[in-house]
Formats: C-alpha cells, structure tokens, sequence
C-alpha cells in the first residue's frame, strides 16, 4: 500500500470518529461505482450527508480544503444521486460535507468539520 494511501485510509477513520461523536450516524464507507467513489455516507436526523474526506500529512503545499476543486464536488453531487438510487433512500435533505484532516508527523490529529461545503 502507498504511504498517501495509508494516510487517506487513516484519515477517514479519525473523521467517521469524530463525526459519530458528534452525533452523526454512519450508513456507508467508501462507496463505489463506475461514476467514483464517496467517502462517507451518513445520517444526522432527516438529513442525509455525504462527506468527502481530505487527509494531508502538513500544509506544506496546500490546505486539504484546497484539494476539493469544482468538479471533485460535482462528480460527489452525481456519486450522492446514484447511492440513493442504488440504496432505495429518499431523503428529507442532502448536505455536503468536507473533513479536513492533518496529521502532523506529532501529536494529534487536527480535524474541520465544514457543513455544506460544496
């Protein structure tokens, strides 16, 4: 496995954490189909959130909020339509999350919450 693989794979575990934590129920991970991928699949009352997640080791060369470009989040937006589809949900509202992670070579992980970020 690639380290930039290990490092998203760990990135998405520290955010489905802290989502959950925060009251958000996970209903799929790293869902897959031809169109892409979609990281996180959850529910926070009626409304569905599907959540891109961006791991960087520093922000060196970059936010990982930078990394979610315009057609990242249309592509999500067309991943969202054929999981609810695929899966039968119909959903009250949709929302668009981003979780930001950076993992310093020390210390905890620093972790963004953005609601609605795209």
């Amino acid at each position: 496995m690639r380290a930039s693989d290990a490092l998203g794979e760990y990135g998405e575990r520290v955010a489905a954490r802290h989502l959950t934590a925060a009251g958000l129920e996970v209903l799929d991970r790293n869902w897959r189909c031809e169109l892409g991928e979609i990281d996180l699949v959850l529910r926070e009352g009626a409304t569905l959130v599907v959540c891109e997640v961006k791991t960087r080791s520093s922000t060196a060369y970059g936010t990982p909020h930078e990394a979610v470009t315009q057609e990242k989040a249309a592509r999500l937006r067309r991943l969202a339509a054929r999981w609810m589809v695929t899966t039968g949900t119909r959903p009250t509202d949709v929302r668009f999350d981003l979780v930001a992670v950076v993992q310093a070579r020390r210390g905890a992980p620093v972790v963004d919450h953005v609601r609605g970020a795209f």
